[in-house]
């Protein structure tokens, strides 16, 4: 029997500026990061977590690794859904995942991962405060 709970799904709409295209006339690669860090942000604001107040306690997630598979280009003007998830909580990381739609048709442009560190202050690795892991592990289906 499987007692894990589903995982909370964020959907962040976005629209394609121009500025965010290259010369072929399709978002430069580096702009999918951006609209993820949005995804990520938006997700913790929608858990009651905000990363600004855990920034002005102290509590920083650093990215440490990223990946991304890009799977059909965007373009300007596409509405996006970026739909974000917390896959992992440990003590000292916290790993989410993320899903870039086109919004008129449903077409999958790009799946990513962020891995982050939680760090003090000071640049030094630190333990996530159980007020944040707590929801944390919740929204990733761990209690």
């Amino acid at each position: 029997m499987n007692d894990s709970k589903p995982l909370v799904t964020s959907e962040t709409r976005l629209r394609v500026r121009y500025a965010e295209t290259d010369q072929m006339g399709v978002v430069y690669h580096a702009n999918y990061f951006v609209w993820f860090e949005v995804g990520r942000v938006e997700l913790m604001r929608e858990l009651g977590v905000s990363y600004r107040e855990m920034e002005q306690e102290g509590c920083m997630i650093a990215v440490v690794d990223v990946r991304c598979r890009y799977k059909s280009p965007a373009r300007y003007d596409d509405e996006l859904v970026v739909r974000t998830q917390l896959k992992n909580v440990r003590e000292t990381l916290v790993h989410f995942s993320y899903e870039l739609v086109r919004a008129s048709d449903g077409t999958l442009l790009a799946e990513a991962e962020t891995t982050h560190i939680v760090i003090d202050n000071e640049m030094k690795v630190s333990s996530l405060p159980e007020k944040y892991a707590g929801v944390f592990r919740r929204a990733a289906g761990k209690q």
